[in-house]
């Protein structure tokens, strides 16, 4: 491996932040009530700052994030359809307590499965996420296996299900894991699309007349139930999510100045738990976009076909080398204080010898970004030009020595 300082082209990526402290990459974060928070860069990966992300709390209602999602996998795979009628079953209330959100779907209701889910996203309907479940795995309690199968594949460690809304106080999760449950769903072009509705009209059923949902996310809606107090330039959905045991919890997007940010905040102060008339989800959320779109601005770091360098290759002909660049360049969200003569690069091989032949764009090893010992990030790094080996070499010519003596 070999180690040498960053020059200033080369800035951070991503900071392993502590756990038992708030950390960031720019000046120090704003005050906040949440007892969790993930802020990341959607285009990078670069986390901005984090604050017990690796936390076991309870996600209320963010656990529909993964409901969505499983529902949007399953319309791809063909499973079902978004124009599905589903006709809601005896245990459509299962788990559901008298004050919590409800669209009041009743047993032997039938609407289209593309309205159970705007129902679940923008209402935060806890009955249409049992009705949802039904439909998609055959009974509730499959359809919680599938939600901690696949909570298990995105690499989330500190999940576990036991619903799919999120009003049991049994659901665990962490900042870090929703991060990577909304990465994934954040793959599916409908789930924004669904997630950043202000509000959706249920078209009449056999049971009721149409019904028209607002959204419980202020900083999206002025006409929700919130009002226009909290309404921020730029943001886009995801989720809001409320118990006693989770606190306020907000998960949403927002973009300015070239940056794509997602903002995670859990277990905020609020009206129901402090004497207070904010809601501090809301709040903090605001809080953090101000202060990093403030801290922080997109800069190219890593140009494209950029030479790291040379390592020799054996096989291929006395002193041969091949150039090492990254798989793509990189453009991140940097503050202007970064000091880089405290960051270095590692660069690594996948095998101790690079031997001929080797292809164009071929994956030889990666790069590791370090500030003060401390690893930031890796890359890939792969071959700048094909090598071809000194049999092949000596074969073209014998071929072509070949060619002009017949």
């Amino acid at each position: 491996m070999k180690i040498f300082k960053i020059f200033p082209a080369f800035l951070a990526l991503l900071l392993l932040f502590s756990l038992a402290a708030p950390a960031a990459l720019a000046q120090e974060a704003p005050r906040l009530t949440a007892q969790a928070v993930l802020l990341a860069d959607l285009d990078s990966g670069v986390i901005l700052y984090e604050f017990n992300g690796d936390v076991q709390r309870s996600p209320a209602s963010l656990t529909k994030i993964m409901t969505i999602l499983l529902t949007l996998e399953a319309v791809e795979r063909g499973e079902v359809s978004l124009d599905d009628p589903v006709t809601a079953g005896a245990d459509c209330r299962s788990g559901m307590r008298d004050d919590s959100s409800s669209v009041g779907i009743v047993p032997g209701e039938t609407m289209s499965l593309r309205d159970l889910v705007y129902c679940a996203a923008v209402a935060s309907g806890n009955d249409a996420c049992n009705v949802i479940a039904v439909h998609v795995a055959g009974s509730i309690p499959a359809f919680v296996e599938r939600m901690n199968a696949r909570a298990a594949e995105l690499g989330c460690g500190q999940t576990r299900f036991v619903d799919p809304h999120g009003l049991s106080y049994d659901d665990l999760t962490s900042a870090r894991d929703l991060y990577r449950i909304c990465l994934e769903a954040l793959k599916h072009p409908a789930f924004l699309e669904i997630c950043d509705s202000s509000s959706y009209i249920v078209p009449a059923t056999d049971k009721r007349d149409s019904r028209q949902l607002k959204s419980s996310n202020a900083l999206i809606s002025g006409e929700g139930i919130y009002g226009a107090g909290y309404l921020y330039e730029g943001a886009h959905g995801i989720k809001t999510g409320y118990t006693r045991a989770a606190g306020y919890c907000l998960i949403s997007t927002a973009q300015r100045g070239g940056m794509r940010l997602l903002a995670i905040v859990l277990g905020c102060d609020g009206p129901y738990l402090s004497n207070t008339e904010t809601r501090y989800s809301f709040v903090d959320t605001a809080r953090l976009y101000d202060w990093a779109f403030a801290s922080f601005s997109p800069r190219c770091v890593l140009p494209e076909g950029r030479v790291l360098e040379m390592a020799p290759v054996l096989l291929a002909g006395e002193e041969a080398r091949v150039g090492l660049i990254p798989r793509q360049g990189l453009t991140l969200p940097l503050p202007a204080e970064a000091d880089d003569s405290r960051l270095e690069l590692r660069v690594s091989l996948r095998s101790p010898v690079l031997c001929a032949p080797l292809e164009a764009g071929e994956t030889l090893g990666e790069v590791r970004v370090y500030l003060d010992g401390r690893e930031l990030t890796r890359a890939e790094l792969t071959a700048a030009a094909g090598v071809p080996s000194v049999c092949a070499v000596i074969l073209r010519y014998f071929i072509l020595f070949s060619n002009r003596t017949a």
